[in-house]
């Protein structure tokens, strides 16, 4: 038992990064949290499942921050009182290569979790669905596929972007009919304008994208060819 006096001693790595970080915003890590409990342990647990490119990114584009704040209010209150993912509505980033789209989505999820929203996510690039569901022997795609289908916030990267086939857009038809019918909340990210997604996913899935998103349409210059020749300008 510890004695009443000690105070508590943070243990491996995790700790000692909760620790500086923590302090890094003027917390005292031994203190006792007040007005609430402190989200960056969620945060920093959900980091490990993001992309390294993205593990600071930030939701700084006024609809989607909008899209994030009415999710986290839709929340149904869990234990300790913290809201949970509820229905709600889902949200379409639309945008030419390099505008932002990924890291946005990725910075919804952060910011929901900063929130303190309980979150159980799913990030996948449309390429890597069909892959992993593809029939294969000793794989259950169809297990997977329900558990897309019913995770409570589900992000799908670069719709439009992988081969068309027949049963890529019964795939995409049964998950997002799913997520539909469920008001279940679901980020998709496009580089292709509407019509040229309808044409290439089929009517039956754009309708149902049309109807259960809100749309988000990013535009400017490529992020990465401009940071690239920024770096290329400091190097010289």
């Amino acid at each position: 038992m510890r004695a009443p006096n000690a105070q508590p001693q943070p243990v491996g790595g995790l700790a000692r990064r909760l620790a500086h970080i923590l302090t890094t915003r003027g917390i005292e890590p031994t203190s006792t949290p007040q007005g609430g409990p402190e989200p960056v342990p969620a945060l920093l647990a959900a980091e490990s499942r993001i992309p390294a490119r993205y593990r600071t990114a930030t939701a700084d584009h006024p609809a989607v921050a909008a899209w994030v704040r009415d999710i986290a209010a839709a929340g149904r209150p869990g234990p300790g009182g913290a809201p949970g993912i509820a229905q709600g509505r889902s949200l379409l980033i639309a945008g030419t290569t390099g505008t932002g789209k990924t890291h946005q989505a990725y910075g919804a999820v952060r910011s929901l979790i900063g929130a303190g929203v309980r979150l159980r996510w799913k990030a996948v690039t449309a390429a890597d669905l069909y892959a992993d569901l593809r029939p294969r022997p000793g794989h259950d795609g169809e297990r997977e596929l329900r558990d897309l289908a019913r995770c409570p916030l589900l992000i799908i990267d670069d719709l439009g972007a992988a081969k068309y086939s027949e049963w890529t857009e019964e795939i995409t038809m049964r998950l997002m009919n799913r997520r539909y019918n469920e008001l279940l909340p679901t980020l998709v990210t496009t580089n292709l304008g509407m019509a040229d997604l309808r044409a290439h996913i089929g009517d039956r899935v754009a309708s149902r994208l049309t109807e259960m998103t809100d749309k988000v349409i990013l535009d400017g210059p490529d992020r990465r060819r401009t940071h690239a020749a920024q770096q290329r300008l400091t190097a010289a």
